[in-house]
């Protein structure tokens, strides 16, 4: 994964613009890793932003990623699927979707632990610090626990969860080289711009 910078969308969280419109800003700043991440949508409405935003990221050559839902992926020839720990299990997901890029999410060294041999493709780890787009009752993991957790599995990783122009070179000098977030980008004034910003400091340009 050397994507760099990783957003992941949600339009409940994007002042009034929808997805498709912060997702054009994304790739125009330079994203070329997309998660679609619609929640709130039902099945009808997610094939049919699904397949817009496909369209879009092929005029970018950007990947796309869909959030749960390996039967979306596959009906809009997304290029992979990302897993929570309710969803289906990356094993499983590998045989609907042999060729797809399988994510999964951690959030300790357990779950990370192995993953290399149960068909994921990279892994998540997070939440790092406080955010607002996840029900989180644990203790969030702070920088100090990205090089233990990505030292149990040699897949690549992002990391997630709160991260901003404010605390990004935080998790970069911690290890990591592909940075996913959500309100970041799509609470910004200028989303293009943030993703400008975001990626020279993951970049260290």
């Amino acid at each position: 994964m050397a994507a760099g910078l990783y957003f992941v969308t949600g339009e409940a969280y994007s002042h009034g613009r929808s997805t498709l419109e912060v997702v054009r800003l994304a790739l125009d700043g330079g994203v070329r890793l997309i998660q679609l991440r619609e929640k709130e949508k039902t099945t009808r409405e997610l094939l049919q932003l699904a397949a817009a935003v496909r369209e879009l990221c092929d005029r970018y050559d950007a990947l796309l990623i869909i959030n749960d839902r390996v039967d979306i992926a596959l009906a809009v020839d997304a290029d992979g699927v990302h897993l929570g720990n309710d969803d289906l299990a990356p094993a499983h997901a590998r045989r609907l979707f042999p060729e797809g890029i399988i994510g999964v999410s951690t959030h300790c060294e357990a779950e990370a632990t192995g993953l290399e041999n149960r068909g994921a493709s990279y892994f998540n780890i997070g939440p790092v610090f406080p955010t607002r787009t996840k029900s989180w009752d644990e203790a969030f993991l702070g920088v100090d626990r990205i090089s233990s957790i990505a030292a149990c599995c040699s897949l690549p990783f992002s990391v997630m969860g709160g991260i901003d122009l404010g605390n990004v070179k935080q998790v970069v000098d911690a290890g990591a080289r592909t940075v996913a977030v959500v309100t970041a980008i799509t609470r910004a004034p200028d989303p293009k711009l943030v993703c400008q910003r975001l990626l020279r400091i993951i970049r260290a340009e």
